[in-house]
C-alpha cells in the first residue's frame, strides 16, 4: 500500500464531512454540499482518487449520505464516480452505498440517475435519518 495522505474534513453548512481513508478502501461523503466553488472544493477528493486508483485496496466501499447538493456539486460528484468506475475496471471491487432518508424523493432519484449512468455496484439504502 502505497504512503498517501488520508483525507478527513469536517462537515460545514455549505461542505460535506469527508473520509476518505486508503487503507481500509472506505470512503464516505455525508452532509450538505452546497461550497462557494464545488470544483475547488472536490479538486482534491477527485486528485486522491487519482492517486489511490494507481494501488487500490481489493474493495472499495464508498457511502453517500448527502442530505443536500447542489448542480455544480452533483457534477463533481459524477466526476468522482466515474474515476472510481475506471478503479472498477482495473479489477479492484468498488461498491456505492447511495442513502437517503424516506420521503426524501429528490436524493432517492439523483441516487437512481446516477446508478444509470455509472457502471458500479450500487445499493440504494433508504434509513430514517442522515
Amino acid at each position: 500500500m502505497m504512503n498517501m495522505e488520508n483525507i478527513l474534513r469536517e462537515g460545514s453548512a455549505k461542505t460535506p464531512a469527508v473520509i476518505f481513508d486508503c487503507a481500509s478502501g472506505k470512503l464516505e461523503l455525508r452532509g450538505r454540499s452546497i461550497p462557494e466553488n464545488s470544483v475547488e472544493f472536490y479538486k482534491p477528493l477527485n486528485d486522491w482518487i487519482d492517486t489511490y486508483g494507481a494501488n487500490p485496496c481489493n474493495e472499495t466501499i464508498v457511502d453517500i449520505k448527502l442530505e443536500y447538493f447542489n448542480t455544480s456539486s452533483s457534477k463533481c460528484i459524477l466526476d468522482l464516480f466515474k474515476k472510481l468506475e475506471q478503479i472498477n475496471k482495473q479489477g479492484s471491487q468498488v461498491r456505492v452505498n447511495w442513502y437517503f432518508e424516506q420521503d426524501d424523493e429528490d436524493m432517492e432519484e439523483a441516487g437512481e440517475d446516477y446508478q444509470a449512468i455509472i457502471k458500479l455496484p450500487f445499493n440504494m439504502i433508504e434509513v430514517e435519518e442522515i
